[in-house]
């Protein structure tokens, strides 16, 4: 009698337990799903409503952009590392871009130096920001990116001589693919977010951030939304008075691009199109009722500026090339390009030799005109 009693007791002790403990996980279970719907709601519920979009738009517009690294750098790396800073070339180069029309600059910067130097990185940003100022540029920065040509992680120190005839071959992604998804990382990331954007959230030289570019890129897919989705709500936090965005860059059906343009204040995209395919991508951004820049495009002999500028005047759409002037990324070569190709005829992205020449005085001309072109 004794020992059932015993038993019956152990009984109950287990069953108590079993219910505390599975009505422990059920608390942990709901506290982090509140974690991901405050931060779902942080991101989307500080969206600027569409009237503030358009005013910001209205005072900016028309953006005649290019995207740009100096000719010394092969990536980001190497162009914001103390050691191969150069504002010298930056100078020239961006007095260069002013005069061929240009009134802002897309530019990208690495997690890997934020890192090891954060007070170096973000006193070469404002001198970065000085020098563009000077030349009446605005720039538009971003903080992560997905492409990884070099099919490397990103380094510090001296980088990779760029391979003959190769397409952007040093290209290294941000803050690196594997720190992607790895979430014991992320408060770091969160750190660099709120360190850069509030530090330069009140700056008029920045025009707006970028927040990352192109994810989902080197087969990372859905696995960079929820990065794409904290940085929203990290950037949202410090309550910078630039917009943010992240360009809806693929022909992808799985929900990324949707998301993207959900989540930005002012719609982005990237269009490497004929023109028939650019006319589409145009008619449905548009549509969407927000302020529609394409923060990428430019791609010989497909897609020219020709055939797209006088689209993008007529619909109301700011624009960024790739690509100021030839040089160690070496994307004028074409996607794919092999070791040893020879510089092709005509170029894939680009508008100026490293000696400043323009490739296509027409092209030139039609970047100087294209604000001519909006106000008609």
């Amino acid at each position: 009698m004794i020992l059932m009693l015993h038993l019956q007791s152990k009984r109950f002790e287990m069953s108590t337990f079993r219910r505390h403990w599975r009505f422990a996980l059920m608390r942990v279970g709901l506290f982090a799903l509140a974690l991901i719907s405050t931060r779902t709601c942080l991101a989307e519920d500080a969206r600027w409503s569409k009237e503030k979009a358009w005013n910001w738009y209205n005072k900016v517009s028309p953006i005649v952009g290019c995207n740009y690294l100096p000719r010394t750098a092969v990536n980001m790396t190497e162009m914001w590392q103390r050691e191969s800073f150069d504002p010298t070339v930056i100078d020239q180069e961006l007095g260069w871009g002013r005069k061929v029309g240009f009134n802002s600059v897309r530019v990208f910067l690495p997690y890997v130096v934020w890192k090891d130097d954060p007070k170096g990185l973000k006193k070469r940003i404002d001198r970065f920001l000085e020098i563009a100022n000077r030349h009446q540029i605005r720039t538009m920065l971003i903080l992560f990116c997905d492409c990884a040509f070099a099919g490397k992680e990103p380094y510090l120190g001296r980088q990779a001589a760029p391979v003959p005839g190769v397409h952007n071959s040093g290209w290294v992604p941000s803050p690196g693919l594997t720190l992607v998804t790895d979430r014991n990382v992320w408060p770091d990331l969160e750190k660099y977010v709120k360190d850069i954007v509030g530090t330069f959230r009140q700056d008029d030289r920045v025009l707006i951030w970028d927040l990352y570019n192109e994810p989902g890129n080197s087969n990372m897919e859905l696995k960079s939304l929820p990065l794409v989705e904290a940085t929203f709500a990290w950037a949202r936090q410090v309550a910078p008075q630039q917009p943010l965005t992240v360009g809806a860059w693929s022909n992808r059906t799985d929900g990324m691009s949707e998301r993207l343009v959900e989540l930005s204040d002012v719609v982005s995209f990237h269009a490497y199109n004929r023109p028939a395919d650019m006319k589409k991508k145009v008619a449905h951004f548009t549509s969407l009722g927000r302020p529609t820049i394409c923060t990428e495009c430019l791609i010989r002999p497909a897609g020219r500026f020709e055939d797209f500028l006088p689209l993008f005047a007529q619909h109301k759409v700011s624009w960024y090339n790739w690509g100021l002037v030839a040089g160690r990324t070496q994307t004028y070569m074409p996607w794919g390009s092999k070791k040893g190709t020879p510089v092709p005829d005509v170029w894939q992205h680009d508008v100026l030799h490293a000696n400043g020449q323009p490739y296509d005085p027409k092209e030139i001309e039609l970047i100087r005109n294209f604000s001519k072109s909006w106000k008609k």
